[in-house]
């Protein structure tokens, strides 16, 4: 299977660093081709220009300087994201990258007239997210009811590629998590995604 990896961490040196690390490299020994994108490596630029609004709902024309980018993201068969989360969400560089790519045409269409957008990413067999959060467990999932997860899960991934199996990894509590714990994560992450 063709999976694209996207990755959203700047630090080369971070647990993210490791899970990302962890997260291709169980793909890779499982066989699976994967086109992995580091978008801060990349430099990757987050922000949707005016010209870029202004042509957004024009199909064709919206893909115009994120050609490639669109490209890797139809010829995937799995997508896994790879992030902290942050202040309840994905980093900035992650959601522009869904602003700029998962345009109208690519990620979904807008049917004539009113209505539900209908999903557009039907080459997406598999889903996944692997993500950190500093605030432990119980904090999360009930008192905050898991907004990341709700945004990715059952919004872009429900209306976007309806089809695709998920698979969701989270460490919580991860800046006071011990040596232990990461390291129990990473071979959960290994274990996961060698049968992904």
């Amino acid at each position: 299977m063709r999976v694209h990896v996207v990755y959203a961490h700047p630090v080369r040196e971070s647990f993210g660093a490791a899970c990302h690390a962890a997260v291709t490299g169980a793909l890779a020994g499982a066989g699976h081709e994967v086109d992995d994108l580091d978008l801060y490596a990349a430099g990757f630029d987050p922000r949707l220009g005016a010209e870029e609004h202004r042509r957004y709902q024009s199909v064709g024309r919206n893909v115009e300087g994120v050609e490639e980018l669109v490209a890797r993201l139809r010829a995937a068969e799995g997508l896994v994201l790879v992030f902290p989360t942050w202040w309840y969400g994905m980093p900035a560089i992650l959601k522009g990258w869904f602003d700029r790519v998962w345009l109208p045409g690519v990620g979904f269409n807008l049917p004539k007239g009113s209505g539900a957008i209908l999903p557009a990413l039907l080459n997406l067999k598999k889903f996944g997210v692997v993500t950190t959060v500093g605030s432990p467990w119980w904090f999360m999932k009930l008192y905050m009811r898991e907004p990341g997860k709700r945004v990715l899960l059952r919004g872009l991934k429900a209306l976007c590629a309806p089809g695709a199996r998920h698979v969701w990894l989270c460490q919580y509590g991860v800046d006071a998590s011990t040596a232990a714990q990461r390291s129990a994560f990473l071979r959960r992450i290994e274990t996961t995604f060698a049968a992904f």
